[in-house]
This record gives structure tokens, C-alpha cells and sequence, in this order.
């Protein structure tokens, strides 16, 4: 075997994060904190840093905050790294304060995008940030990560900067910018970073460190994964696809698509589809294959070989081009569509978008994502030595010992649990699993329950109760793909969508058996659970949803239907509204058998692509029978790279093959529609009502309009001076003599209703 070619360019499994050789540096031990200035690094003995990381995030050492993770991960395979937190960025001089780093630059906008962090859906901007000392807004700049990074550039423009966090994934390629309204090109271009790493990047943070350390210059590390770098053409030993033969945006072809889903395929051959022995089958096709591929010789590949498949490993998918997506909405949804399939470590192909033309022309290469990490390195990570709370240089800044509490990030988290990483449902407005991949990776038991005893023993103002046991879903701990087979091959979006695929385990055993053991430690009062629960996956655990309701809820329990009409809801990929019926069955009877009165929060998004006004109507009616009032209500954001936001941009639903005549989508767009469809979420503000009356109106939808229980908007309209105008006749009557249908004295602003408690003022 020794005419085998290497096909292991992209290895699926990966190096362990606790195998490397520790860099020298270790001898230092472990900083308290790590330093913000050269007073604490001279305290530590350091006379420079190996790596500085650059945050628009106030630095609190804890595990829900990504500078603290990479920085204690860095620590923790032996060199000195130092924090430069939400610097002045109108210059260089504050990115050296801590001098020159040895190795590199690591550069983040935070744990939020800084546009999203610094501007509302409606494009305002935001008083305040979670992320700052004294909630204060404007302590980071538009677009962070590309002003750091040239701040970074400008400070010492020798040393390699290296980009991260989530800014930076979701702006891998050529992305739709929802506030300059345009398709902006590779933020690896614009913030001139020599390498992006995307998603959760310990393993690749760690290798490329090594690497530095080990004096390999940055622009020779290509072969990573989980990394987005700038290369000027493909090399010669690879072999490059055309993303439209893939996924063809105009005649679609005969022959089998090799890029079609499981059931699909088994879809188009006449069968049904998603049967364990058939994706066993195809998948187990798919590496005998390669294999076969994999003894001949690559440069014979190129001529009449007698294989059409080349080796996985050595394949690059060529997207169209920036100034193509740039011009071409059906392309833009195209090269969506094609990067969405390429986003499981198993079976995932580099990609690449060609930026420019002629002697310009530069290929923003993007290799697979990075292998999720084992319970083994989940823990490594969570077990880290953080401090869990802010620097200690924000109690001085704010005033007194406890002032850290004024970060609203940290207050949120201070004494919660992040238990698992990753999402498989792959909601389109949701960026969760192109950051953190759909691959469910869990802590073991025993480093959960560590943690919380440490909140116990080491968190000030901690009084019993554990906000959270969670992370981007609440009930997702230890569920994956029945077969490892199936899972490397499969290209399905969604696990849950249109349904729940048989073969995803939905064994809620283990949470349960968290859950007991957690609340049973001394000095544990109470586990609440305040992540967002999949409602779809709970009703397959009745056992799973009484534990909830009878001993995790805190008396409202918010969960995420997002609308009622199978329209918005195929858009989304999210289930219909029976389910959420099925859960609230159970979520109200085992309730009533604790002898507790505990409320649902629904929450729904309003003018998401596929929504039209009809349907917003509907949902409208059902929160009034249903005796909702939305206190604040979510209008859909076109975050980057999110496949609804391809929608919004497109016009097309890059859930199916995209071509010229592909499903268009209803887009709300242009302030007037987005307020009205947040208007109807809102049919109980008054303020709405003129708005709805002609809305409805013009809908042929009057009927909705009268004072009866049945009507969704009242034909009077209060007035600032306490008195009611009717909606069809000019005179005006004191607001405590006029009796409307069906509710209480005039002048209350406020009924209990549908089973709620009363509500203040909304």
C-alpha cells in the first residue's frame, strides 16, 4: 500500500488539546489574572508577552467570555498572554501598552458581533452594552475586529495578527451587510488579519501557536482547520470544483448530485427516506470511494482516470466570485446555499471566493471546520483556572469592591453553567451553529457539578440558586447521531426539521440524572434553567419535562415558538405550532400535579422573510385568544451569513436548490412593514391601533376592527386628555363613561388574562 496518496491533508480526528509539548514559558505558572498592564506583568516576572489579545469585551475571567477561554487555553499550554480590553482605538498607543508581542496579535470584536452589539434592528444605535462597565454604550468602534486589527498593524507591523470570535466567522466570505445594505467582501481582506480562524477556535488557536513558537512564518500555515487565510491560486496538487455544478443555478441535471441530502437521494430513487441501513449504505459508499481514489496517483486524477470523485482531502469548492454575489442576488443565495452544505467536519470540502480582478484578483481560501472537541477537552477548557469575575481594575473604575455586579453581561451569568456547546437545529435566523457548529459536544457530569460547587464556595453574592444549566439550547446535552456513519455524511441542515430525524437520540436520561445530582449538592437551593428550551425534543421526554416544570422553573419558563403560520415557520425551520400545544399540555399538567401556578413566555419574531402581513394577522389572533401582551417584541435581524438573511438579501429560499425560477420569498423590507408586522405582536398598545385600523382596512380585513370580544382593535382611540375619539365618528366622550364589550370599567389599563397574572403597565 505504500502507492497510497496522503488523504489525510484534513485529519478527522484531531490531535488532542492536552498532547502538545508546553512551550517554555510555563515556568511562570498561572497568572491570577491575566495582565492588563506592565505594573501586573512585571509582577508575574514577564518581561514580554508571547501573544496579546485584543477584546472590545470588558475582560472578566470566566468561561462564558471567549478572550478568557483562548487566553486561559493559551496559558495553559505554556505561554504568557496578556489582555488589551476595549482600548481608545482613535490611535495605535493604546494597543502598546503591554509592548510587543512575541508571537502574535489575537484579535476579537467579543462574545457579540460589535455591529449587532452597538445597533438595534431598525438600525438605531444602543445606549447601552452588556459587554462594558457601567453598561455604557460606545466603548467599541463599528466593525471592531477590522479597527483593531489595523490598530494592531500600525502598533507593530511586523507581528502576525491572528482573527477571531464571531465578527470575524460569520464575514469569512463575501457577506450581505445589513447596514450598509450591500454585499462587503471578506473581512479577511478588509481587516488584513494573515489568518482567520472561525467557530470555536481552541483547536486551531493552539496549533497555530505552536507553529509560531516554532518559528514556521504564519503565511506557510495553510492546513489547518477551522482557518480562513488569502492564497493567489489553488496549488497544483488540488483539484477544484465549480460550486454551479454542484448545486446548479439554472438547468438542473440528470445525473445523482453527490451534494443532495440523504433523503433526498433516497428521495429522488422512489423510496423513503432517512432509513438507518440505507444513510449506512451511502455513507459507507462514499469512503469505500475515496478509498479506491486514494491508490491512484493524484496527477493522473487530472487526465481520463477511471474515477470521477476526487479524494475529499485534496477538493476545493470554487464559490462565485465576491463581484459576482455582489451584482447576482440568485448567486449570492447560491453561494449560501453551497457554504450551509459544507459545514460538517465529516464529509466538508474547502471552499473558495475569488476577490477582484486581473493582477489584483486575490482567493480567500476557507479550509473544513474544525473537529468538535471530546468530554475530555470540553472539560480541559471548563476546568481552567479562571477567577470567574471581572479584572479587578473595574471595582476601582466603578467604585467599591462589588462594582464588577455592573457589567450586565457578567450579572447575567455570574452563576450559571455552560454545560454543552453546538446546536443541530438550524434555525435561518439563528448564527449558532455556523459559529459553533451543529455537532453536539457535552461536559462530563462530574466537571458540571465541579462548577457549581465552585460558584458555591468561591462567587461573591452567590445565594443557592444556579441561574442556569444550559448553553445555546437547554436540552441538547449528550444528543447526536444514533451512528457516527451517518452522522460524517450527512448534509441535512437540521436535525429536528421538517422533523425529528430517527436517527437523532432523543434520551433526556442524562440531563435528568444532571439535574438531581445538581440540586442534591450542599448548599444548592435551587437549579433554574434559563436557556432556551427545544420544545420539539422535550415532548419526546415527558420524563424530561416533569423534572422541568416541578423543579426548574422559577414560575415562568420563556420558550421560542416564533410564529403560528407554517409560511414564516418553513422559513425559520422551526416546528408548527401543535407542538408548542403538545408541550403546554404537559408543561400545565405536571404543574398542576406540583401544585404550582407556573407560566409560559412565548416569544415570536416579527417580519421575518416568508412572513407575510396575512400571517401576522393570524398570529396576532391567536396571542389575543390566547390572552398574550408582548412586553417587548423581536424584529428580525439580518445577522451575516445566516441563511435567512440570504433570503432577505435574495428575494430566494436557499433552503432548496437555487435557479432563476426558484421559490421567491415575501421580504419585509422598509420601515412602514417592519412597524406593522411588529405592530400586530403588539395589538394591545394603543399607540399601534391607528396603524392596524389601516392595515386591515386596506387588507379587506375590517371585520377585525369594533369594540366585541372577537375583534382584534377597538374602533375608539384614547386621547392624551383622558378621553376616547371613535374610529368612525369624530365627537369625544369621557374616558371613565364609556362601557366597552367584554371588559372591565373604563380608565383600568390593565386585566388579568387567559390564566396570566396581572400584568403591570406594558
Amino acid at each position: 500500500m505504500n502507492a497510497l496518496v496522503d488523504v489525510s491533508f484534513f485529519p478527522r480526528e484531531a490531535k488532542p488539546l492536552s498532547s502538545y509539548r508546553k512551550f517554555w514559558a510555563h515556568r511562570f505558572g498561572t497568572a491570577p489574572f491575566l495582565p492588563m498592564s506592565r505594573e501586573e506583568m512585571e509582577r508575574l516576572g514577564w518581561d514580554s508577552c508571547d501573544i496579546i489579545l485584543v477584546t472590545g469585551d470588558a475582560y472578566v475571567d470566566h468561561p462564558s467570555f471567549g478572550m478568557a477561554v483562548i487566553g486561559r487555553m493559551l496559558e495553559n499550554q505554556g505561554f504568557r498572554v496578556g489582555i488589551i480590553a476595549q482600548p481608545d482605538w482613535s490611535s495605535a498607543q493604546a494597543f502598546k501598552a503591554l509592548g510587543r508581542p512575541n508571537l502574535f496579535w489575537g484579535v476579537t470584536s467579543g462574545n457579540m458581533d460589535s455591529m449587532i452589539n452597538r445597533y438595534t434592528a431598525d438600525r438605531k444605535i444602543r445606549s447601552d452594552d452588556a459587554y462594558t462597565p457601567g453598561n455604557l454604550g460606545g466603548k467599541r468602534p463599528d466593525r471592531a475586529a477590522i479597527v483593531y486589527s489595523q490598530r494592531c498593524r500600525e502598533a507593530y507591523p511586523e507581528v502576525p495578527i491572528v482573527l477571531g470570535g464571531i465578527e470575524g466567522s460569520l464575514r469569512r466570505i463575501a457577506h450581505y451587510d445589513y447596514w450598509s445594505d450591500k454585499v462587503r467582501r471578506s473581512i479577511v481582506l478588509d481587516s488584513k488579519c494573515d489568518l482567520l480562524l472561525y467557530g470555536n477556535a481552541e483547536r486551531a488557536i493552539v496549533e497555530v501557536a505552536h507553529r509560531l513558537a516554532a518559528r514556521i512564518p504564519i503565511g506557510q500555515i495553510t492546513d489547518v482547520r477551522g482557518t480562513t487565510f488569502v492564497r493567489r491560486e489553488t496549488p497544483a496538487d488540488w483539484f477544484e470544483i465549480d460550486s454551479t455544478r454542484i448545486d446548479t443555478p439554472g438547468h438542473v441535471e440528470a445525473h445523482v448530485n453527490p451534494y443532495l441530502m440523504i433523503s433526498e437521494q433516497a428521495q429522488n430513487q422512489g423510496q423513503d427516506c432517512a432509513r438507518q441501513h440505507e444513510a449506512e449504505a451511502v455513507a459507507e459508499g462514499h469512503r469505500v470511494k475515496e478509498q479506491r481514489i486514494a491508490v491512484q496517483d493524484i496527477q493522473g486524477l487530472r487526465g481520463k482516470g477511471s474515477f470521477k470523485v476526487p479524494p475529499r482531502e485534496r477538493t476545493v469548492i470554487r464559490l462565485p466570485s465576491f463581484e459576482q454575489v455582489k451584482d447576482d442576488p440568485v448567486l449570492y443565495a447560491h453561494a449560501s446555499r453551497v457554504l450551509h452544505l459544507e459545514t460538517n467536519p465529516g464529509n466538508a470540502r474547502a471552499l473558495v471566493q475569488s476577490h477582484g480582478a486581473g493582477h489584483t484578483a486575490r482567493d480567500v481560501w476557507v479550509n473544513p471546520p474544525p473537529i468538535p472537541l471530546t468530554t475530555a477537552e470540553m472539560d480541559l477548557v471548563f476546568d481552567l483556572p479562571y477567577v470567574r469575575s471581572p479584572h479587578p481594575a473595574y471595582a476601582d473604575e466603578l467604585g467599591g469592591h462589588d462594582g464588577a455586579t455592573k457589567i450586565p453581561a457578567w450579572e447575567m451569568i455570574r452563576f450559571s453553567v455552560n454545560i454543552m456547546r453546538g446546536c443541530f437545529g438550524g434555525c435561518t435566523f439563528c448564527s449558532i451553529t455556523e459559529h459553533e457548529g451543529r455537532i453536539i459536544q457535552s461536559r462530563s457530569e462530574a466537571s458540571i457539578l465541579r462548577e457549581v460547587e465552585d460558584i458555591r464556595d468561591k462567587v461573591k453574592g452567590f445565594t443557592g440558586v444556579i441561574s442556569d444549566l444550559g448553553g445555546p439550547t437547554a436540552n441538547m446535552y449528550r444528543l447526536g447521531c444514533r451512528s457516527p456513519e451517518i452522522e460524517s455524511a450527512c448534509r441535512k441542515p437540521s436535525c429536528v426539521f421538517p422533523g425529528i430525524c430517527q436517527n437523532l437520540t432523543t434520551n433526556h436520561g442524562p440531563l435528568i440524572q444532571l439535574y438531581r445530582k445538581s440540586r442534591a449538592l450542599k448548599g444548592i437551593k435551587k437549579v433554574l434553567i434559563g436557556s432556551g428550551l427545544r420544545y420539539d425534543l422535550a415532548v419526546e421526554s415527558p420524563e424530561y419535562v416533569k423534572e422541568l416544570v416541578q423543579h426548574h422553573v422559577g414560575g415562568y419558563l420563556k420558550i421560542a415558538p416564533e410564529h403560528t403560520q407554517e409560511g414564516p415557520l418553513s422559513k425559520m425551520m422551526k416546528p408548527g405550532i401543535g407542538t408548542y400545544d403538545r408541550f403546554k399540555e404537559l408543561f400545565d399538567r405536571f404543574s398542576a400535579e406540583a401544585g404550582k401556578k407556573q407560566y409560559l413566555i412565548p416569544y415570536f419574531i416579527a417580519a421575518h422573510p416568508g412572513t407575510r402581513d396575512e400571517d401576522m394577522v393570524d398570529l396576532a389572533l391567536w396571542l389575543k385568544r390566547n390572552g398574550f401582551r408582548a412586553d417587548q417584541v423581536q424584529t428580525f435581524y439580518p445577522s451575516p451569513m445566516a441563511t435567512a438573511t440570504a433570503m432577505y438579501h435574495s428575494a430566494r429560499n436557499p433552503l432548496r436548490k437555487i435557479t432563476p425560477n426558484s421559490e421567491t420569498v415575501d421580504i419585509v423590507k422598509g420601515d412602514r412593514r417592519r412597524r406593522l408586522h411588529k405592530a400586530f405582536l403588539r395589538y394591545h398598545d394603543a399607540n399601534n391601533w391607528p396603524l392596524l385600523r389601516e392595515a386591515l382596512k386596506a387588507m379587506g380585513r375590517a371585520d377585525l376592527i369594533g369594540n366585541g370580544k372577537h375583534h382584534l382593535i377597538p374602533t375608539w382611540q384614547p386621547q392624551t386628555d383622558g378621553t376616547y375619539v371613535s374610529a368612525r365618528r369624530k365627537n369625544s366622550t369621557p374616558a371613565a363613561a364609556v362601557k366597552k364589550p367584554g371588559s372591565p370599567r373604563r380608565g383600568t389599563l390593565l386585566t388579568q388574562h387567559s390564566g396570566l397574572p396581572p400584568r403591570k403597565k406594558d
